[in-house]
């Protein structure tokens, strides 16, 4: 099956986790999907993440992090920039998530 937007079903697949309870969550590996895992680990948002070899395209497994009393430390997972309606800003427009309380993440052109 070929996706369309690989990036939007990896948030699908974390926000469906989180939601469920999940401790842990698989998903097709990709450079990109794994630097979203590592930065998502880096702000504390996921527990941790490995990368595991499967003879085809990988796994990425997501260990989903959660407070006291299995409270959510993902509330919300959103994809801004769809293929089909790209959204571009300059650095002084992005916008703030949750009033400087969440974050967010960036691709840009530069090498």
């Amino acid at each position: 099956m070929n996706m369309t937007d690989p990036i939007a079903d990896m948030i699908t697949r974390i926000r469906n986790a989180v939601r469920a309870r999940l401790p842990k969550v698989d998903i097709p590996k990709s450079k990109l999907k794994t630097e979203i895992a590592r930065i998502l680990k880096d702000e504390g948002y996921v527990a941790n993440y490995k990368v595991a070899e499967d003879g085809k395209q990988g796994v990425l497994r997501v260990y989903l992090k959660y407070g006291p009393g299995m409270e959510r430390v993902i509330t919300d997972l959103q994809r801004v920039s769809k293929p089909g309606c790209r959204i571009y800003c300059a650095k002084d427009e992005i916008p703030r998530v949750y009033g400087g309380l969440g974050i967010n993440i960036l691709s840009t052109s530069a090498a």
